[in-house]
Order: structure tokens, then sequence, then C-alpha cells
């Protein structure tokens, strides 16, 4: 097969093309780009109705886009990229709490809130505490550090997906850990959910015959000073879709008991009626380099 026939002559010209990028990093990440693009053209014998196609998908998931809404994020997630690039980087010190992705529902800052506040605005569900310890690799805890949650309520919905239904910032709180590093708040149990499908991404979700749903979870994103920011899940042991997350996002150590509890004394304490569910996870984050 000729050069001509190949278009390797097309693939080294536009490879020669970004020389001249003065940034090193953005020129070596375009070269990359450019050359997997050209070998996936090639190797698959892209048609140009087929590369049309894809072009007008590319533009339908950014016009999917708005303020509450990232159907890239999405699109990223569902092809396993944002899972894979979270991966190539998540390496922790051992003892580390483990990361994971961030998904496309941390849309809306999360409303500043006092420790053993209840999220669950609507009030639906089952009664759940949960708690933990913020702390360095080390086991020094971390006075302060500032924990960021959000999770869909126990039908499956974010906030930002039922305006009108949901309070804005239901599901959502900002916690700073008290002088021993602890967090403590009241929510619901979470419910497993489908991820958007009335857009490109469902439709490419059903042209590939898979399910979007996705395990219950709530979402963290835990920093302190002097330590790398986590991000990171906790999904509900026992539920279904752990072994099929559509976003290939389950940790085996992010699984974690909601064990019903039976105390009155520290129900009494934590504020909830007796019994309830209680989750305890630690955030256990890397000192920066």
């Amino acid at each position: 097969m000729t050069t001509e026939a190949t278009g390797a002559d097309v693939t080294e010209q536009a490879l020669a093309s970004l020389r001249g990028t003065a940034d090193p990093r953005l020129r070596e990440l375009l070269t990359g780009l450019v050359r997997h693009l050209h070998d996936f053209a090639r190797e698959t014998r892209l048609t140009q109705e087929e590369w049309e196609r894809a072009i007008a998908f590319l533009t339908a998931t950014g016009q999917a886009c708005t303020d509450t809404r990232q159907e890239f994020i999405l699109l990223s997630d569902v092809l396993g990229l944002s899972m894979l690039v979270e991966t190539v980087h998540g390496h922790r010190a051992p003892g580390a709490t483990e990361s994971t992705v961030l998904g496309p529902f941390h849309m809306t800052e999360s409303p500043v809130r006092e420790l053993g506040d209840d999220i669950d605005l609507v009030g639906g569900g089952a009664p759940c505490v949960v708690s933990g310890r913020v702390r360095s690799e080390d086991g020094t805890p971390l006075p302060g550090a500032v924990v960021d949650v959000w999770q869909a309520d126990d039908k499956g919905f974010y906030d930002v997906q039922q305006p009108g239904v949901q309070p804005a910032g239901n599901g959502r709180g900002l916690f700073t850990a008290d002088t021993e590093g602890r967090f403590w708040f009241r929510t619901c149990v979470p419910a497993a959910y489908p991820i958007p499908t009335d857009g490109p991404v469902g439709g490419l979700l059903r042209a590939t015959g898979r399910h979007p749903y996705r395990p219950a979870h709530i979402h963290f994103i835990a920093t302190a000073e002097g330590h790398t920011p986590l991000t990171t899940h906790i999904f509900v042991a026992g539920g279904d879709y752990l072994d099929s997350d559509a976003v290939f996002a389950v940790k085996q150590s992010l699984v974690q008991d909601f064990a019903e509890t039976d105390d009155p004394s520290l129900a009494r304490e934590f504020g909830v009626p007796n019994p309830f569910r209680h989750a305890r996870f630690d955030l256990v984050l890397e000192r920066a380099a």
C-alpha cells in the first residue's frame, strides 16, 4: 500500500504543523492526539459518512450541556476515560483513601453547613448518619479539613435534576472537620440511579446495549492544608450494580456498610429516630509532595 493510499503524508504534515507549539506539554498532547486519531481512521477505514455522524454526535453532546448538566463529562464517564485518567494519576500512599471519578453532578456550590446538619431537606428514605475522621496518611487527625458532600436522594435524583421538586442544595453540604478531624452529618440512604439518558450519551448506551445505572453512593471531596485533595465516593454495600457501574468507578475499598443501628443514646446524640442507618468512613489524605 502506498504512502498516498494510507494517508501517511497527511499525518506527517499535520504532525509537522505542531512542532512550533511553544508549550512543550501542549505540543506533546496534540502530537499524541493527532497520531492516534489518524491511526484510528486508518485502522477502522473510517468513512466520510461515519465521520460526519461522529461530528454530529459531538456537536449534539456540546449542545446538551447547560449550567446544571455536563454531557461531555457524562460521555467521558461512560467511555471509561474519566476513570482511566483518575487511575493513571490516582496512585496513593499506602493506607490513603482511594480516589474515584468526580461525576457530572458537582455543578453547583454546596451550602456551608454545621457538623451534624441534615442534608436531606426533603425527608425521604431511611434516616442515616455518615461519620468519620479526616486524617493524614500517618494517622494524624486533620482539624479544619473541608469536606464537600453531594448525593442523590432516596429515589435516585440530584437536586439539579428536579428543580421545583427538590430545593436547591438538597443532598449537598460543605462541612469543616472539628479539632480532632471528625465530621458527621445526617442524610438519607441514597438510591441507585440511571445516569441521564435523554441526550446523546443515552443514545450511545442504547446503541451499544448497555444499561445506564450507577450503584448507590455518596460523593466526597476532602481538602486540608499540606495535603493532596481527595475526590472519592462511598458505595452502599449490598446494593445493585456494584459489579456493573455504568461509569466503571467502583473500588472495593470504597464499598461501605450502611448498617442498621439500634442504639437509643447514639440516636439521641445524632438527632435521628432509632433505629437508623450508620456509615462510618474515614478520609485519609496523602501529604502533598
